[in-house]
Parts: C-alpha cells; sequence; structure tokens
C-alpha cells in the first residue's frame, strides 16, 4: 500500500468513527474542552476552527488539518467556549455546542471516570478525563483469577501498549517478579488518541487518570498501584508523581534527568549528539501510523482492524514541533524550562521513592543525583549512585534493593525473589548487557524473617548508597560489580566540603594560587576533537557500550588543542561524591568560546581513568543568584548572555557533572580544557562557538585565580586497591601522555 493510500485509509476510519455529519456544512462539530486546550475532529481539511468565549469573543483559531483534527492549546480554563468551524467555499460554518475548558489541577470534576473497567490481561483502552483514549496493555504474572497481585504502571512515548511487549520497556521483569505491569502509551503515540507535546501538564494529568483507574480493578492488591520504568518510563514517574494520584503507592524511576536543560542544553551547548535525534525519534513516533511515520505496531493494528486505534490517529499531526521549541528555548525562560525540570518539583512527592541514576550515563547524563536533596514530601525517599552506563541502573545490587523496594512498598510483602528468577538472571543480563555469569548476590533484607523485620532493614540500609569502581567487584573486569559500597544518610554527604587546586601556568594543579603571573594558550578547534569516544552499538550488542569491555576511542587531545593541569601525587585516598565547577580566568580572540574541562585520574602504574566533564559557552558565563561554587546554574536568561571582554581576562565557570570517585593515594588529578567533545559517548555538539577556530588563554595568578573545586568526603573507608584499567562500567582508560610540554606557553 502506497503512502497516499495510508494516509487516506487512516483518514477514513477516524471519519466512521467521529460524529456523523460533521462536515464543511454540518450544523455541528465534534468539538471537545481539555486540560488548557479545546480539540476537534471530523473537519474538512484547511477548515478554520475559531474558539470563541462565553463572551463572544475569539481567544484561539487553527486550521484542521490532512486528518480532520485541529488542538488549540493554552486555553484558559472556563465555561461556555464553543468551536466554530468553517470550511473553505462553505455557505455556513458549523458551531459546537459548550465546552468547558478544564484547569491543570489534578483532581478531576468527577471520579466516575475511574470506575470503567480494564481487560484483566491483554488489550484494551484507559478514558482519560477529556474523552481521549490511551492504548495499554496488561499483562499479568499469572492468571487473573490467582489475584489479587501487586500492580504497577509504566507509562511513556514509547511503544509500551505493543501487545508483542513493551518496547524499551521493563514490564517482563515485574512480572516474573510477581507483579502485575499495566503499560501505558501516551497521548498521542502509538494506538492512543490525542496529540504528543513534551511533558506537557495533560500528560501528567493522563497518568493521574490511568492510576486512579488501575486502582479500581479486582485484579489489583490492595487496590493501591506503584510505577516502575527506566529511562523515559523513569522520568515520567517524577512528572505523574507530582500531581499526587491519591492512589500511588510508591515510584521507582531508573536512568533519569534532574531538568531537560542538563541533558538538552549542558552548559548551553545543544547536545546533538542524543537529545536533538532523541526529540526526533519522538516526532517520527508521534506522527499518524502508517507505513512511513508513527509507531509500526499502530500500524499493524490499524490494518488488522483495530478501529479505536485508527480513529485515535486523527489528533496525531497536531503535535508541536519539538525541534522548533528547543530552537526557541535555548535560554531560561521560568515558565517553560521549570515545568520540565523535576529538579524544581519533586518536593511535591509525597510517597516513596526508589531513585538509582549513573555518574557517567550516555544517555540521560551525569546529572540525576542532584535530584537527592530536593524530594523533602517523603520520609522514605531511597537513592542509589554508580559509575556506569545506561543500563547500570539495573546492575545485580540495585536490582536486588529495587526489587526489595517495589516489594516493600507496593506488595508490602518481605521481599523474597523467586528461586526461578535467581536462576534465571544470568540469561536476563546476558541479553541486556552481553555479559556472561552474572548472578544475583546475596541480599540480607531477603532473610530477615517478616515483613516488619525487613521494612526496618531496609531503612537501616541508609537512604544513599554510592557503589565505588563499578566493574572491579569481580574477577572478571567490566563486570557490573562494585569494588565496595558506602552509605549515607542524605545527599550531599554529610562532611561533604569543597577542596580547592589551582592553576599554574607551569601545569600543575597546587593547593596554593600562583605565585608568579602566566598564562597558558591553546588553539580551539573543535576540528581536534572526535565526536565521541565510541562509535559501536550503544548496547549489549557485540561490541556495545554497555559489555565489559566496550572498545573506547578516548583519544588525547592533538599537541597545542588544550590545557592541561596535574596535581602532585596525593597522598591518601580522596573520595569525591557530587558535582564540581572549573573556574578559569579566560581570554579569548573570539566574542564567545565553549569550552569542555575533562577531568581524570592519572594512576600510579602509568594510566589514565576518565572521570568526568562539564561545559560551558563563555558567552553564558553568569550564574544565576541561587548558584553555589559546586552548584552553578547550567541555564541563563537571555539577559545575562554577554561576549568576552575583548584583550582582557573574565572569569569563566565550568559546572561539572556529577561523579562518585575514589582517587586513590599515589594518583594525581587531571585537568583538560579543551574545545567540546571526545570524552563521552553519544552525546556531541555539531553546533560549537565559535564557528572558525580561536586562540584561548588561561591565566593563572595570586590575583586571578583559576581554580578546580571537587566535593570532598572525608571518612570514607576505602578497603579495595586500585581497580583494573581498562575495567570501570562508563570511565574509558588509556596510557598516561604528558601534555605539559605540548601546550604554548607564556
Amino acid at each position: 500500500m502506497r503512502c497516499g493510500q495510508a494516509r487516506a485509509s487512516v483518514v477514513a476510519m477516524a471519519a466512521a468513527a467521529a460524529l456523523a455529519g460533521a462536515g464543511p456544512a454540518a450544523a455541528a462539530v465534534s468539538a471537545h474542552g481539555s486540560v488548557q486546550q479545546v480539540y476537534a475532529v471530523g473537519l474538512a481539511r484547511g477548515t478554520r476552527a475559531t474558539l470563541v468565549n462565553a463572551a463572544g469573543r475569539v481567544v484561539a483559531f487553527a486550521r484542521a488539518d490532512s486528518l480532520g483534527g485541529v488542538v488549540l492549546r493554552g486555553v484558559a480554563p472556563g465555561r461556555g467556549y464553543r468551536l466554530i468551524a468553517r470550511a473553505a467555499g462553505a455557505r455556513r460554518a458549523a458551531r459546537s455546542g459548550p465546552l468547558t475548558v478544564l484547569a491543570d489541577r489534578p483532581a478531576p470534576p468527577s471520579t466516575r471516570i475511574y470506575d470503567q473497567r480494564l481487560p484483566a490481561g491483554g488489550y484494551g483502552y484507559l478514558r482519560t478525563r477529556d474523552g481521549t483514549l490511551l492504548a495499554i496493555d496488561v499483562r499479568l504474572p499469572g492468571p487473573a483469577s490467582a489475584g489479587p497481585y501487586p500492580t504497577l504502571m509504566e507509562y511513556s512515548g514509547y511503544g509500551y501498549a505493543d501487545p508483542a511487549g513493551p518496547q524499551s520497556g521493563i514490564a517482563p521483569i515485574a512480572n516474573l517478579l510477581g507483579f502485575a505491569v499495566v503499560d501505558v502509551n501516551m497521548r498521542g503515540t502509538g494506538c492512543s488518541g490525542g496529540s504528543f507535546d513534551y511533558f506537557e501538564p495533560l500528560q501528567s494529568l493522563d497518568g493521574y487518570d490511568a492510576i486512579e483507574t488501575i486502582a479500581r480493578q479486582p485484579w489489583v492488591l490492595g487496590h493501591r498501584v506503584g510505577m516502575l520504568g527506566i529511562s523515559y518510563g523513569g522520568i515520567s514517574q517524577l512528572f505523574v508523581a507530582a500531581t499526587d494520584p491519591p492512589h500511588l503507592a510508591a515510584i521507582a524511576p531508573l536512568s533519569v534527568i534532574d531538568s531537560t536543560a542538563t541533558t538538552l542544553y549542558p552548559g548551553g551547548l545543544l547536545n546533538t549528539g542524543f537529545a536533538v535525534p532523541w526529540a526526533l525519534a519522538r516526532m517520527h513516533d508521534a506522527l499518524p501510523a502508517s507505513p512511513h511515520g508513527g509507531q509500526a505496531w499502530a500500524w499493524q493494528r490499524i490494518r488488522h482492524g483495530d478501529r479505536i486505534c485508527a480513529a485515535n490517529q486523527v489528533l496525531h499531526g497536531e503535535a508541536p514541533n519539538l525541534l522548533a521549541q528547543i530552537r526557541a528555548n535555548r535560554y531560561y525562560v521560568p515558565s517553560v524550562a521549570d515545568p520540565l525540570a523535576p529538579i524544581t518539583f519533586v518536593a511535591r512527592i509525597h510517597v516513596p521513592v526508589f531513585l538509582a541514576c549513573q555518574w557517567e550515563d550516555e544517555q540521560t547524563g551525569g546529572h540525576c543525583a542532584d535530584l537527592a536533596q530536593h524530594f523533602t514530601g517523603t520520609r522514605d525517599a531511597y537513592f542509589t549512585f554508580t559509575n556506569g552506563t545506561h543500563i547500570d541502573s539495573l546492575d545485580p545490587l540495585t536490582f536486588d534493593r529495587w526489587y526489595d523496594f517495589l516489594k516493600l512498598y507496593v506488595a508490602h510483602r518481605a521481599p523474597r525473589i523467586p528461586a526461578g528468577v535467581a536462576a534465571f538472571a544470568p540469561a536476563v543480563f546476558a541479553a541486556t548487557m552481553g555479559i556472561g555469569n552474572v548472578t544475583l548476590p546475596a541480599d540480607p533484607i531477603q532473610s530477615e524473617p517478616s515483613y516488619p523485620a525487613a521494612l526496618a532493614a531496609f531503612r537501616r540500609a541508609g537512604r544513599v548508597r554510592v557503589l565505588f569502581d563499578n566493574g572491579a567487584g569481580s574477577p572478571a573486569p567490566g563486570a557490573p560489580y562494585p569494588g565496595f559500597v558506602a552509605s549515607f544518610s542524605r545527599f550531599p554527604a554529610p562532611g561533604t566540603r569543597a577542596r580547592a587546586w589551582y592553576l599554574n601556568a607551569d601545569g600543575q594543579l597546587s593547593d596554593r594560587p600562583a605565585a608568579h603571573p602566566g598564562a597558558d594558550r591553546f588553539s580551539w578547534d573543535p576540528r581536534a576533537r572526535p565526536a565521541t569516544s565510541f562509535t559501536g552499538p550503544d548496547d549489549g550488542a557485540a561490541g556495545g557500550l554497555w559489555t565489559a569491555s566496550p572498545p573506547y576511542r578516548w583519544a588525547q587531545s592533538p599537541p597545542g588543542t588544550a590545557a592541561s593541569y596535574l596535581t602532585a601525587p596525593l597522598t591518601a585516598d580522596t573520595v569525591v561524591i557530587g558535582g564540581g565547577a572549573v573556574t578559569v580566568w579566560v581570554r579569548s580572540s573570539a566574542p564567545t568560546v565553549d569550552l569542555q574541562a575533562t577531568i581524570s585520574e592519572v594512576r600510579p602504574d602509568g594510566r589514565e581513568t576518565f572521570v568526568q566533564d562539564g561545559w560551558v559557552r563563555a558567552s553564558e558565563r553568569a550564574l544565576a543568584p541561587q548558584s553555589t561554587p559546586l552548584e552553578p546554574a547550567l541555564s541563563l536568561l537571555r539577559s545575562q548572555v554577554a561576549p568576552l571582554p575583548r584583550g582582557r581576562f573574565t572569569p569563566v565557570t565550568i559546572p561539572l557533572y556529577f561523579e562518585g570517585h575514589v582517587y586513590r593515594r599515589g594518583s594525581r588529578i587531571r585537568l583538560t580544557i579543551s574545545a567540546p567533545g571526545g570524552d563521552q559517548p553519544v552525546w556531541a555538539f555539531a553546533d560549537t562557538l565559535p564557528r572558525g577556530r580561536a586562540r584561548v588563554w588561561i591565566a593563572a595568578s595570586s590575583r586571578l585565580r583559576s581554580r578546580l573545586l571537587l566535593p570532598v568526603v572525608p571518612g570514607v573507608r576505602v578497603p579495595t586497591p586500585l581497580p583494573p584499567c581498562p575495567g570501570l562500567r562508563g570511565e574509558p582508560c588509556r596510557a598516561y601522555i604528558p601534555y605539559r610540554d605540548l601546550a604554548g606557553r607564556l
């Protein structure tokens, strides 16, 4: 079937599901009020849809797309709206009945909507407060008659509701552990109705409605629902939980972000390696299903006669252009940025939380840990942080604690991993990570004799766990086991202090500012840096990033294209947990320059281990008033942007993303400043400034105090030796090459 024929069939099937007679000269319009929106279906292509309020004033208008749908966003809540539709050439307009536009308050006008029945296993649809039908797939761990089951919801814009299995979901794992899972496709994706927009308020309220509806099903244990999910399915939990559904039991987000900005615009630089392609993929998935767009599983359901799925495509074409939104919002606009930044609203989450993230996550990035100190609305918030890749939030030790949490706070039962699941674990890890012989470790929580004892033991284990040297905890380097674990009562860890090392023009990082003024000069040239440090598959396939020994290509900066600084050998193990910052006094031949700071450990054995990066656009160097040296703002108001002063040194702060690393006694800490790129898999920066080459000077003196700040945590016992290199997950390793003699020095 050709594309035009495919779209025509969708239109025909959708029209059959819309109101009869809703054509250019019809007397009525199939329009509906929603949350700060009005939508209509069944219109002729190009029909002008005009929304008027109760007083008859025009408040919005748009034209119907090729499928006859239209969505008007940003409508003030109220009653008495009407939609007037006039098709080209029509002698008279069609009018809707009175419409009510809802506010974005969580509680719906009536809870009767939650009395709907969902399938007790298998595919179906769930109706939300504005009448939109969301595609769902109910996955029970056994027959419904054997329930009720502790129940979880998984929610994202991926193909979660695909009956063949959730795309990028982890519901099958939860099923093996005895949980029922309801996989829900967000509005405007797959077979769900409505139009998609990236985490708009209505999307969160859909999650609220889904939780409340699921909780009323007879196969749900205790009529309370938890949430699970990794990445997109983890981030969505933060948004839904902030709406405070009454029957939400707990959430367990894995591998998430703290803010859209820290992944999309790290330090003000557009992340063209991951964030932009991810947005483009979401735009593709939100298209009406056809052989050439939308989600393939939805097109298959339409082809096989799913008329609801077909009718639900009508508004998919009304999804906003995410790429245009990205370009229009590169600077901080509170009304746009704050609702998309979980760090601004996780304090409103009142249910128990288990959150796990990785410092070197190649997709969502290493800023998730910043959320921990902001979960002030719940006494039961638990965090696990580790070095590693996107998949490492499911490492064996983290998996055990994730399972314990779900059993304790959703099922309200003592955790006991079924023997069959433990035996099956090596096959699961081999399939996901490409690593054999990975087993689940013994878990003391699961040996407790009762639910109260297990709950007490879980709480005693500490709110914050940091897994150090992930990849060094077994005889096979790179396997997902940590070298050791440290627990803390809060984050940042008690006793954390900012330790400063000062840049010297002789290439040293010292405890005191430089006694003699000087400056390092390097040639800023993004063409000298590779786009990423890894070119293989971003998964557990052979040679993939998630495997035990991914083939990193972590290249040294070519001579003269970076400035490099090194501490003296450390006299004691130095434990760093959290975000850091590099403040450098910069002069540039260009009005602005994008800078990357790289922190690494130069080991006594002549090897060098990557630890973390940070970025900044020098014209966006201003810090917001609420910033601290270890937590500077990562997005700025347009009014704060200013070029570098010509011919003068000016301070520029480069925020470092979070790390949890032990710099061993005898090692040296290395700071490298260069053009962006080359250190992180997947993340890349194709739109750097300036467009050509530039000369950059970094000053160091007792007056111009360029320095590195790291959050050092004293008193942490380090029971293990220097880990293998390579071997740490997410942290490539290479032979150390002294750079001191390569940079041009003044």
